[in-house]
């Protein structure tokens, strides 16, 4: 009875990890709710927009926003930085997570364990989540109202034509 509980705890714990190394990026934000910030992208990790990178997608779009020379520098700064904090934090995470698989993966599971790694990767996919808070969010202070503005509407009329089926009429 005690390995039949050992093996669907480890089977549900195994299920659960998988579910979260697939559906879960650093990358992510909170859902788009309204009185949110408008500069705010959201989760749409089901969606099939996974976290778009905002600032790179700024800058990529700097001519229909009218992007100052100084606004485009200060998004490039801002992305640079960003890029170069969440390596490490990232690198950390993937390497947990497949300690992670390895431990359920052993007969008998030791929980205590594997409950201890779980604590220790999710330590490092908060702070890759305040890192892309806090680089979105500085992002945002480049911006004015106006571009934050229009920057959203860019961004939600890429996401709709993303998730129009083929063959549908616009």
């Amino acid at each position: 009875m005690n390995k039949v509980r050992k093996l669907i705890i480890g089977t549900t714990l195994f299920a659960a990890m998988s579910a979260l190394a697939v559906f879960n990026t650093p990358m992510a934000a909170a859902q788009e709710v309204p009185g949110k910030r408008p500069f705010t992208h959201g989760d749409r990790m089901l969606g099939g927009f996974a976290g778009a990178p905002l600032i790179s997608i700024a800058l990529k779009h700097k001519d229909e926003l009218k992007l100052t020379t100084e606004q485009v520098s200060n998004l490039e700064k801002i992305r640079t930085h960003y890029q170069s904090q969440v390596t490490s934090p990232q690198q950390q995470l993937t390497a947990m997570e497949k300690e992670i698989a390895t431990l359920t993966q052993q007969t008998p599971a030791n929980l205590i364990q594997i409950k201890a790694k779980i604590q220790e990767a999710e330590k490092y996919r908060s702070e890759l989540r305040y890192l892309r808070v806090e680089a979105l969010e500085n992002g945002r202070s480049v911006l004015t109202a106006q571009q934050q503005d229009q920057l959203k509407s860019l961004v939600r009329s890429t996401h709709d034509q993303f998730r129009k089926l083929p063959g549908q009429p616009s």
